[in-house]
């Protein structure tokens, strides 16, 4: 396994999608990788809580 390198489909920034990170996410079962960098999913889920 290697990082991803991941356009942002909110803002078209490129991240970079960790091992780690897809191991937590494999872990917690999520299958699809992200679509949003981590400002823009913060910046969703604040607005989402409203």
């Amino acid at each position: 396994m290697e990082d991803k390198k991941i356009i942002c489909k909110d803002c078209g920034s490129e991240f970079v999608f960790t091992v780690g990170e897809q191991e937590f996410y494999k872990e917690k079962g999520f299958e699809n990788d992200p679509v949003r960098c981590l400002a823009c999913r913060r910046a969703r889920k604040q607005q989402n809580n409203r």
